[in-house]
């Protein structure tokens, strides 16, 4: 609520009347003027409110009358009267209802109550609300006002002093106020100023308006008073101290500078009055010497008094500060003085107040400036502010220098020096007096004195303590460290307060240059000189003595703040030289910097300190802020960093960053844990600093990068010949400096890279692992950033920055080409798509291996290698795919790591997939390169010289691929041979449909034919030498336990890939011009490898032969390529991606492939006719296989000559099948001309096949066990190959059937082996039923059921054959009984039982269709000699000398008779019958042999051993009846035969009629006993004899008999009967046999009986 509006008007009417109701009160009694007063004033105010609308306006032109009563009341002198009427007056006054003369009448009052002493508290209020809430107080009233204060300031009451003391300053201060306020009102209207003149009058203010009137009046009476001289204006004043004064004056300065500068009569005032007075004041000062006795002086010499000389520094403080420019030559002298109070001589209090005071000035760098300009810029001029920098270094040095005992009350603190070790200057309290568990207290030591560090002012401000003890008379003390804290804040602000404003005015006039660049490009801007003098003359006046204290307080400093400081101070000022182009300041400070922040003596024993670890900073501070001034310095900054980083064991890390080590190697390093805490940050600002240098011109990254060259120039001699850690430094730190300068990498790639190689050739390891870091790292980075233009376009920047690390692979270190091949992977991880023309570049690198180089090398190339294959082939040039099948080979071929090799291998699998899939791309990319390279060939007059020059890239591609293949075919490892062979041979199969016909000519004589060469001869030269089972847990398996068992799986795999290759391309092969040739080195190989003296490569020779034959079923070219695949276990779906398989089409379609061959080979490929490719037409070639196949026969089936101990080699029964397997199909190519002496060869081959003995470990395998009438395969496959030439002839012309009987003479040969095995040689074979199997022996085979099946064939072809001229001609018939007459004799000792069965059964066989032909031809004398053999063949058999063996039982003996017994049928039904045609003496053979067997020959008298011989009852029984049927038959031709006949007849009779008799005696004689079991058999026999001949008799026409054997049949009849007795129930039986057909005799015809007795 204002004190205007209505409602506080009101209040204060109220008031009023109640104050003055409340004063009439008080009055009444004691003071009834003044009651009437009050009551009179009550109706004043009534009145004064009823008539006026203004109340206020009204009340203050009343005022005098209303304030009237209070004055009377205040006149009582009555307290309580005095204080209710006093804040009457106060509230009169508060609402600015004074009137100057009311006002004048209060203040008189007011000093009548002051020389009474009454209420001075109450007064001195009373005249401040007066004087502020108006302006009505001038001229005297408001001097007396004033004076009235100063009185009442020096009472006997302490209160009432200080109270008057504030009232006073506050009084000052409104008076100036009012002046101010005036000009503000007045602003803006000139007035004429009557020129001043001179200095006559003193007090010629006539000038000046009213309230600048009152101010100077005042002002001039301060000077008076404080200079002890009377007061003009100020009248009434008793006394005055020189101390208020000065403070008055001092806040008066202070607080209105702008009067003074304003106005000059103040001006003058300051100049005439102020300055004179100060000079004057500090002249004890000046004179005074701490310490020099003042008897020997003339003069008592007047002591400085503290109070008034530090506030007369405040005084010049504020004249300095305000009024400079006014009072330069004033000024002048105060500063010298100032300086002069710095003094050693000069009391403790004194130097610390005029150190404030300089501290004071310090922070206003303007000010200093314009010292420089106004003193040191000047001739003939006090060096002004380079003194006072030189005085505060002087004071600073003073400080520490201890003058005498005395003054060194203060030692180093307790425990100081408590560590022992004072033997250095940095041993004892340069940890900051620290020892037990004291706290640090900041402090500066050096040379063993301490000085305490305090907190003065807050920086930039100088905020002091001695200049403010305003209520100190005596000295104060000043405490141990205060001024030298004083003094470092100072020399601190300093140093900031210059640097920030010259670089603030640099800038600013850089932004100006920048701008007038804009606007006018083509001018040359030009600054401003003064500005620059004035910045140079500032620097090089303080720099010396600023370098100076500041490396004296880095020396000492204990503290981490002041360091941090004095370093800050250091860094500002070097960075400011640098940037004002100061070399000699800035290469000063830098120097300082680096000193301090290696230890001293640093190289003996490094107790890092956190001072030196503070000083480093500052110096990474330094170079990251002000790299661009460093110019030269770098090499400065550089040296001392590296040298700090081997203190500190920092190591680089990724980027060149450098990190905390694990463990420290410097010598005896002794890091404090502060120094291990701040490690981290060290290594981030020493990060920070090189990537600053992005921000660096051209020039200064040049001084930067050559300065580190040569640090690491350096380094490395240091590193040569010991091992110590070398230093990484400057390694690293180029690597830094390369990152971040990415974006102009070409100025400074060459001097970086070159210098980084050099490193990488460094003897020491690590210095060269950190080169090869560097380098590797810069080139991946350079490769990945984003230039401008893209590398892509800029192909020259491409292999600059891919250059180094091609450079990198001459370097012999494993280590370093470790770390090329690393960063060659994670080029390639991460930029491996865009590398376009340096692929050449990066392939080489990948390539450049060698077997020395160790396995983890070979392993890190081939990642790159693999990682190029599976993601890179499409993205680079089509012309490196060929450098890229290099490399791929090259890794095959080493040596170190057997798995890499076989990988490289699926890589070039993976390579020629590329190669069929992207076919069409690449020809046209290959055929543009190549048109291009021809042209300029052509231009250079040269031919174009690359490998398989004729044939187009794109084929030379492929060529350069099985090349590769080729070389890997013949590595010395088997697993690698192996693995390139099968790939080799896939990717023909696979991929060979892609090339042109002509480059068959190369595929096939150049790789195919040259590798089979290379691998026969490694294959025969091979070593025999067991290899011991490698590496102890590799289990080497028998078959491949020697280098040439390696090299037969290679010779194997070869020769078979190079057959399937001629089988499934014939049709494509035959069209080359010298396919016979081809042909004829092909089977020169098959031969050479069936020849070898190894069962796996003869016997997959033979495979390949049949192969190349087609006897394999042959595949027509549309499905081969899949066959192909399917047979290596390639998914068909390669072949050809595109085609679709729809519902019932074969996934890989026939067109596609044609299509595809005519589309890539431009000329028209004529695809053959279907069914016809398989065939070959060419006779030619057929024969050359025959001959081929029958030189391997021969040659593998010949038996040694030598004596057998010296065995070679004796071909397996798998290699003689196969063999033996071809005949039947080439048969059938040649048969056209296949001549009977070419059948005798085949004779040779096949007889000395079957006759190979097998070696017993292989015979369970082989052999069928002895008692199974099994062939083996090679024995099927001979008889097959008889067969096939036998159906052949068959259906053939006449003139081959002159070769049946060379068949059969062949196969009879086969039938002898049944009895007799055929020798190999001198072998000498176990019989395979001996053979122990585990014994290196030969066994026999088991030649009987190949024997007994040729047996079979003879019989089945004589079947066939038997009337063919040819078979007659040769005697083929006499030949077959020939060979069976053998086992015919034998029976029994046959080695096996079947084979005389099957021999009789197939004679029986043969004689049935064979004795027709004989009777046919019998005239033509053909037969001749066939019959005593077949005659001899039946007497060897029916009468053999073998017996049978003691364990044939009943039923096998019988089944063997009947076998005897179909021989005699045979020989009664198909010879005996035929007798006329048949030659005599052959039926006389066979008459005395059916006697033989008949029963009458028998032998008359059995012993024990022979009834043992079982008798052949059966047999005796027909050969009888044959015989007796010849004999009795009307044909027989001669007189001789019949006689026979008859004779055997009667001797039969005479010899039954004897035994019977005999039989009759003995069984009568023997009576119960029964008789002999010989005689009892014999009887039996006897009587079937008798049954026998009856039966005949019966049959035979009655002609034919001759009587005489009537007769005696007759005459056995009674000796029967009488047999009728015995008891043997077996005779018995006979006898009953016996007798029966005699009832045919019972009624003999009469012709008979006539003619028996005539």
């Amino acid at each position: 609520m204002s004190t205007s509006s209505p409602e506080a008007v009101k209040k204060l009417l109220e008031n009023m009347q109640t104050d003055l109701r409340s004063l009439s009160m008080e009055c009444k009694k004691k003071f009834p003027p003044v009651k009437e007063a009050a009551e009179s004033g009550i109706v004043k105010i009534k009145t004064i409110a009823a008539r006026n609308t203004d109340i206020l306006a009204a009340l203050k032109e009343n005022s005098s009358e209303v304030v009237q009563p209070f004055l009377m009341g205040c006149g009582t002198k009555e307290p309580k009267i005095t204080q209710l009427c006093l804040a009457a007056i106060q509230r009169l006054m508060s609402h600015e209802v004074v009137s100057e003369a009311a006002a004048g009448n209060i203040i008189n009052m007011l000093w009548q109550l002051m020389e009474n002493g009454l209420e001075e508290l109450k007064l001195l209020q009373t005249v401040l609300v007066l004087l502020t809430t108006n302006t009505v107080v001038h001229d005297e009233v408001l001097s007396k006002a004033i004076v009235l204060c100063f009185r009442l300031h020096f009472t006997k009451d302490n209160i009432t002093n200080n109270t008057a003391a504030a009232t006073v300053r506050q009084v000052v201060t409104v008076v100036f106020e009012r002046m101010v306020a005036e000009d503000e009102r007045f602003k803006g209207i000139v007035e004429q100023q009557p020129p001043v003149q001179g200095n006559t009058n003193r007090r010629s203010v006539s000038t000046l308006r009213p309230s600048a009137k009152d101010a100077y009046m005042l002002f001039q009476d301060l000077c008076q008073l404080v200079n002890a001289d009377a007061p003009y204006w100020l009248v009434g004043m008793t006394e005055m101290t020189r101390t208020f004064g000065l403070e008055l004056l001092e806040s008066v300065l202070n607080d209105f500078p702008g009067v003074f500068l304003q106005h000059q009569e103040f001006s003058f005032l300051l100049k005439e009055r102020v300055c004179p007075l100060v000079i004057k004041l500090f002249s004890p000062n000046i004179k005074f010497r701490q310490g020099s006795s003042s008897a020997a002086s003339p003069a008592p010499v007047e002591k400085p008094y503290f109070p008034i000389c530090m506030r007369l520094l405040r005084v010049v403080s504020v004249l300095i500060k305000h009024f400079y420019s006014l009072l330069v030559t004033e000024c002048e002298i105060f500063l010298s003085l100032l300086v002069k109070f710095l003094d050693g001589e000069k009391p403790q209090w004194l130097r610390a107040v005029a150190v404030e005071s300089v501290h004071r000035l310090c922070v206003q760098p303007h000010l200093l400036r314009s010292f420089c300009q106004s003193y040191d810029m000047k001739q003939h001029s006090t060096k002004v502010f380079r003194d006072i920098v030189n005085a505060l270094g002087s004071f600073i040095q003073s400080l520490f220098i201890v003058p005498n005992a005395s003054t060194t009350a203060v030692s180093a603190p307790a425990g100081g020096s408590g560590s022992g070790t004072q033997g250095t200057a940095q041993g004892g309290p340069g940890t900051g007096g620290v020892s037990g568990n004291l706290t640090t207290q900041a402090a500066f030591e050096y040379r063993g004195t301490w000085i305490p560090l305090m907190t003065v002012s807050v920086q930039g401000s100088a905020k002091a303590t001695y200049l403010e003890m305003l209520d100190k008379v005596e000295p104060p003390s000043i405490p141990e460290g205060y001024a030298m804290s004083v003094a470092f804040s100072a020399l601190l602000d300093l140093v900031r307060g210059i640097t920030s404003m010259i670089e603030r005015e640099l800038a600013t006039e850089e932004e100006a240059a920048a701008e007038f660049r804009e606007a006018h490009p083509d001018q040359e801007w030009q600054p401003q000189p003064g500005a620059h003098l004035v910045w140079e003359e500032m620097v090089s006046a303080c720099w010396c003595g600023l370098l100076a204290a500041l490396s004296l307080l880095l020396d000492a400093s204990t503290d981490e703040t002041a360091t941090e400081n004095i370093l800050k101070a250091e860094l500002t000022m070097a960075s400011l030289c640098g940037r004002l182009g100061l070399v000699t300041p800035r290469d000063a400070f830098i120097t300082a910097i680096c000193k301090a922040s290696l230890p001293p003596h640093y190289a003996l024993t490094v107790l890092s300190s956190n001072s030196n670890i503070q000083c480093m900073r500052t110096l990474l501070n330094l170079a990251h802020c002000h790299g661009a001034v460093l110019g030269t310095s770098w090499q400065l900054v550089l040296a001392t960093l590296q040298h700090l980083v081997w203190i500190l064991g920092l190591k680089p890390g990724v980027g060149g960053a450098l990190k905390p080590g694990r463990a420290v190697e410097g010598p005896s390093t002794v890091l404090t844990t502060a120094v291990m805490t701040d490690l981290p940050v060290i290594s981030n600002i020493l990060s920070r600093l090189f990537e600053s240098s992005q921000y660096l011109d051209d020039v200064s990254l040049h001084h930067l990068i050559n300065a580190l060259c040569s640090l690491s120039l350096e380094a490395m001699e240091m590193a040569y010949g010991n091992n110590k850690e070398p230093s990484l430094f400057a390694v690293a730190k180029l690597l830094e400096t390369g990152l971040v300068n990415m974006d102009r990498i070409e100025i400074l790639w060459r001097p970086l890279t070159g210098h980084l190689l050099e490193v990488c050739q460094h003897p020491n390891s690590r210095m060269r692992e950190w080169g090869a870091e560097a380098l590797t790292a810069l080139i991946k980075a350079g490769l990945a950033y984003k230039h401008d233009p893209p590398l892509a376009k800029n192909q020259r920047l491409q292999l600059l920055l891919l250059n180094p690390l091609k450079e990198l692979s001459n370097v012999l270190h494993a280590d370093i080409r470790q770390k090329q091949l690393e960063s060659v992977l994670q080029i390639l991880q991460s930029q491996g798509d865009s590398l376009g023309p340096g692929w050449p570049l990066v392939l080489g690198v990948i390539g450049a291996i060698r077997n020395d180089q160790g396995e983890s090398l070979i392993r890190t190339a081939f990642q790159c290698l693999q990682l190029v294959v599976t993601d890179f082939l499409p993205t680079m040039p089509c012309t490196c795919l060929q450098i890229v099948v290099d490399v791929a080979g090259s890794f095959g071929l080493q040596n170190q790591e057997l798995n890499i090799s076989l990988t490289s291998i699926g890589l070039l699998w993976n390579i020629s997939d590329y190669f069929f899939q992207r076919g069409e791309a690449i020809t046209q990319e290959l055929e543009r390169e190549e048109e291009a390279l021809q042209k300029q060939a052509q231009e250079k007059g040269e031919t174009l010289n690359r490998p398989f020059h004729p044939a187009p890239p794109f084929d030379c591609l492929w060529l350069c691929l099985y090349a590769k293949l080729g070389e890997l075919c013949v590595d010395p490892r088997p697993a690698v041979r192996k693995s390139a062979g099968q790939t080799l041979f896939s990717t023909i199969a696979a991929h060979g449909t892609l090339l042109q016909q002509p480059t068959w000519h190369i595929v096939i004589w150049k790789v195919l034919f040259h590798l089979l060469d290379c691998v026969r001869k490694s294959s025969t030269t091979a070593d025999k030498e067991k290899i011991e089972s490698g590496g102890g847990n590799i289990l080497i398996h028998h078959s491949r336990d020697t280098a040439e068992k390696q090299w037969a799986e290679t010779w194997v795999l070869t020769l078979a890939g190079v057959a399937r290759i001629f089988n499934t391309r014939r049709y494509l092969l035959q069209q080359l011009g010298d396919f016979f040739e081809a042909w004829e080195v092909l089977l020169n190989h098959i031969q050479s490898a069936a020849l070898s003296k190894n069962n796996e490569v003869s016997l997959a020779a033979l495979k390949s032969f049949q192969e190349i034959l087609q006897i394999v079923t042959p595949v027509k070219d549309s499905d081969k390529a899949g066959d192909a695949f399917a047979a290596m276990g390639v998914p068909p779906v390669l072949i050809d991606p595109l085609s679709a398989s729809g519902p019932g089409r074969p996934l890989v379609r026939s067109d596609s492939l044609v299509e595809r061959l005519t589309r890539y080979n431009g000329a028209e490929l004529q695809a053959p006719p279907p069914g016809e490719e398989s065939a070959l037409e060419d006779s030619a070639l057929w024969w050359s296989a025959w001959n081929t196949w029958y030189r391997t026969g021969t040659d593998s089936t010949r038996p040694p000559s030598g004596p057998t101990e010296k065995l070679s080699f004796i071909p397996s029964q798998p290699f003689l099948t196969a063999l033996i397997q071809i005949f039947p199909a080439l048969y059938q190519h040649i048969k056209a001309n296949f001549s009977m002496e070419d059948l005798k060869k085949l004779g040779v081959i096949l007889h000395g096949a079957v006759s190979v003995p097998i070696s017993s470990d292989a015979s369970p395998f082989i052999l069928p066990s002895y008692t199974e009438a099994v062939l083996t395969s090679l024995q099927e496959a001979v008889l097959t190959s008889l067969d096939v030439l036998q159906k052949a002839i068959c259906v053939g012309p006449e003139n081959l059937q002159v070769m049946y009987p060379a068949i059969f003479e062949q196969l009879l040969l086969f039938v002898e082996f049944s009895c007799k095995p055929p020798q190999y040689g001198r072998m000498e074979t176990k019989h395979v039923a001996n053979a122990k199997y585990n014994q290196a022996e030969w066994v026999a085979l088991n030649y009987v059921p190949f024997a007994e099946r040729s047996l079979e064939v003879v019989v089945d072809l004589y079947h066939k054959t038997a009337c063919h001229k040819a078979v007659i001609n040769e005697q083929v018939l006499q030949n077959i009984i020939k060979t069976l007459r053998m086992p015919l004799g034998l029976k029994y000792a046959c080695p096996s039982e079947s084979t005389w069965k099957l021999a009789v059964s197939s004679l029986l066989k043969v004689l049935s269709i064979g004795l027709p032909v004989a009777r046919q031809h019998a005239s033509s004398g053909k037969f001749d000699t066939m019959w005593p053999e077949l005659a001899n063949a039946f007497e060897d058999f029916l009468f053999t000398k073998s017996t049978p063996p003691d364990n044939l039982s009943i039923q096998e003996f019988q089944k063997n008779e009947a076998i005897d017994v179909e021989v005699v049928q045979l020989i009664s039904t198909e010879i005996l019958p035929f007798a006329n045609f048949i030659p005599k003496d052959f039926v006389g053979q066979i008459m005395a042999m059916l006697n033989r067997g008949s029963i009458h020959s028998q032998s008359p008298s059995f012993t024990e051993a022979e009834i043992d011989v079982r008798m052949r009852e059966e047999f005796s029984k027909v050969c009888f009846e044959t015989l007796l049927q010849f004999s009795f038959s009307n044909k027989v031709s001669t007189p001789q035969e019949g006689y026979i006949s008859r004779m055997a007849l009667s001797v039969l009779l005479k010899r039954s009629q004897d035994v019977l008799r005999r039989y009759v005696e003995d069984e009568r004689l023997s009576g119960r006993c029964p008789l002999p079991r010989q005689q009892v058999t014999e009887i039996i026999f006897v009587l079937k004899a008798i049954s026998t001949l009856m039966d005949s008799l019966k049959k035979t026409q009655p002609e034919n008999v001759d009587g005489n054997t009537w007769a005696q049949v007759i005459a056995l009849y009674p000796t029967l009967v009488e047999c009728i007795t015995c008891s043997s129930s077996e005779v018995s039986s006979a006898l009953k046999e016996a007798l029966g057909p005699f009832k045919d005799f019972m009624q003999p015809p009469v012709s008979r009986v006539q003619n028996g007795e005539s």
